[in-house]
């Protein structure tokens, strides 16, 4: 175990889980952000751009954790990664779906912005 591979596999992790809502929104035919949008990641883009995202996301997560979890170190690096990427991305999908900025916006809510 190094700590590269515990890196690769908490990115692998993450990857794979913003895969998910970018695919779901995809094959539901509804647009939502993603990176390509104006302004990127709180426009909102087509749900073919959705799909492809997510394939993408997809695509990188796997070849990142093709190699497997062998290591407790590891398994910890790719809970808390998805975790992680779970609860940011549930904060901003939530305040841009909301009419908000999401992380964008974060700097405006900080005292003495």
């Amino acid at each position: 175990m190094s700590a590269l591979s515990v890196l690769r596999a908490a990115a692998g992790a993450a990857l794979l889980v913003n895969a998910v809502p970018h695919g779901v929104a995809g094959v539901q035919g509804r647009p939502f952000p993603t990176p390509f949008a104006d302004p990127p990641g709180v426009g909102l883009s087509a749900p073919g751009v959705n799909v492809a995202w997510s394939t993408a996301n997809a695509v990188a997560g796997a070849l990142l954790m093709a190699r497997g979890i062998r290591t407790p170190a590891e398994w910890v690096g790719a809970g808390i990664a998805a975790s992680g990427m779970a609860f940011i991305l549930a904060f901003h999908f939530g305040d841009v779906m909301r009419g908000g900025k999401g992380l964008r916006g974060i700097r405006s809510r900080l005292p003495g912005s």
